[in-house]
């Protein structure tokens, strides 16, 4: 058995992965708390925006591997989310710092459901993603 630079690329996948999966459960907790009332929307926002620039590059990362390494079939599974969130962060409210949510608009009922409905899509993604990324670890490392 081979330790190879694809069966790396797939521990550390799974490493960031298990981040991800962190960020997407908080992100929905998060938007949760705001639709309960149970958390001030400028304090919820203040502790959402400076984690999606993190949770976005680590995602960038885990996908540039799986380009170096040739693994199509993954980079090809996280490409639409990645498209997605070019064109979120592109299409973001004017602020004064780095982040998606604006505190004036995050409590309207459409952009309330619609950030909940992202978080469990990108939670599912997520999910669907670290199990595919165990299969492809113990593939790379039986078939070495």
């Amino acid at each position: 058995m081979v330790f190879n630079f694809t069966a790396f690329t797939y521990i550390v996948a799974l490493i960031g992965d298990a981040f991800l999966i962190f960020f997407a459960i908080f992100h929905v907790i998060a938007f949760d708390e705001l639709k309960t009332d149970y958390k001030n929307p400028i304090d919820q926002c203040n502790s959402l925006n400076p984690l999606v620039l993190p949770e976005y590059l680590l995602h960038v990362f885990l996908n540039l591997l799986f380009l170096v390494c040739g693994e199509w079939f993954s980079l090809c599974i996280n490409i639409p989310l990645i498209a997605y969130h070019v064109w979120r962060y592109k299409n973001r409210p004017v602020m004064s710092g780095p982040g998606l949510y604006d505190p004036t608009t995050v409590l309207k009922t459409d952009t309330l459901s619609r950030n909940m409905r992202e978080g469990w899509i990108k939670l599912a993604v997520y999910l669907i993603s670290f199990f595919y990324y165990i299969y492809g670890m113990v593939y790379s490392l039986i078939s070495t």
